[in-house]
């Protein structure tokens, strides 16, 4: 007869004897292979360097916008009283601000405004500074007894007669054109105040034979 408590369980504790779910593998890529490079196409560079220079334009346009709106203005001539250096309808570039850090100076062909009528600009040619005695012997200039030389003024412009003498006041300047026979300058409406000059002619650009820098040696001037 079996005895119900000498039954015997097959192995109550031996453990669990199932082997654990191997994790998933992954598979590296090879580090042996090279990344694919594209090649820019030609097209492709014409492209970029055409925008590269388009952009360098603009940015060229824009500062050459800004220098002449507030540096330089253009301005048209009128009339024949500064040929042979300017003709009548020329277009030049006046500096507006070269006398906030510079004295006018003997020579210097300035623009400013009509002293007897503000809405009217001239230009003229600086010949006495401030406090100078200047005269005119047979059209030639002296400034305080000593003649000026005067290489920008033609023969066939000279005006042969005589003027002055006349001191300059102080802050303003004795201006002439060098088309002496026909300007309508200080010897008539007077030496100009510094207040009145505001610009310096530099440049020519029209017509274009005349295209050039209107600066000149003044050491013969003086």
């Amino acid at each position: 007869m079996e005895n119900s408590d000498e039954k015997r369980l097959a192995n109550p504790a031996s453990p669990d004897t199932t082997a654990p779910a191997s994790p998933p593998m992954v598979t590296s890529a090879s580090t042996d292979v090279s990344p694919t490079v594209e090649r820019p196409t030609p097209s492709h560079s014409l492209r970029n360097e055409i925008r590269v220079w388009t952009r360098d334009l603009l940015i060229a346009i824009g500062l050459a916008l800004v220098i002449i709106v507030f540096l330089y203005q253009p301005v048209k001539v009128e009339g024949t009283s500064m040929a042979p250096l300017l003709s009548d309808q020329e277009r030049i570039f006046i500096n507006k601000f070269v006398y906030r850090f510079e004295p006018i100076e003997r020579g210097d062909v300035v623009v400013f405004w009509y002293p007897l009528d503000r809405s009217k600009s001239f230009i003229k040619r600086v010949v006495g500074l401030p406090g100078e005695v200047v005269e005119i012997r047979r059209g030639a200039v002296y400034v305080n007894e000593k003649m000026v030389p005067e290489p920008y003024v033609p023969p066939q412009y000279e005006d042969v007669s005589d003027f002055g003498p006349v001191r300059v006041p102080r802050d303003s300047y004795f201006v002439m054109g060098d088309h002496r026979i026909s300007s309508n300058d200080s010897r008539v409406f007077g030496p100009v105040a510094s207040r009145y000059i505001y610009g310096r002619a530099v440049f020519a650009y029209w017509p274009v034979d005349h295209f050039g820098s209107l600066s000149m040696t003044e050491a013969s001037s003086k």
